[in-house]
């Protein structure tokens, strides 16, 4: 399957802050009325908020969006737990998200 974007993730790196995932990006590509997300690396809360903001800004006027979690390497419980609490929102403003990949169940689970 190939990608076409790669959707950039700003990450902020101060010290002393709590380490982030460094190595997750997004990357993007559409069919017809589907928008097509592929995570690759540590699932983390900053990469939470980097998906919530990615749907935000790309997710309009598709039909459906699909989220592939095959190339996650770690899902951490802070970012399942922003995930979870914030995507009921964007669940309301979108027709159908998606999860899929061998790693849907633990991204979404409560």
């Amino acid at each position: 399957m190939i990608f076409a974007n790669e959707i950039e993730c700003n990450l902020n790196h101060r010290q002393g802050d709590i380490s982030m995932a460094s190595n997750f990006k997004i990357f993007s590509f559409e069919t017809n009325d589907s928008l097509h997300l592929k995570l690759d690396g540590d699932f983390d809360g900053n990469s939470a908020y980097e998906l919530l903001n990615t749907l935000k800004k790309n997710g309009d006027g598709f039909y459906q969006i699909f989220i592939d979690t095959d190339s996650l390497k770690a899902i951490h419980p802070f970012g399942k737990e922003v995930l979870r609490k914030k995507i009921g929102a964007l669940k309301n403003q979108f027709y159908d998200i998606i999860f899929v990949g061998r790693n849907w169940r633990e991204i979404t689970a409560d």
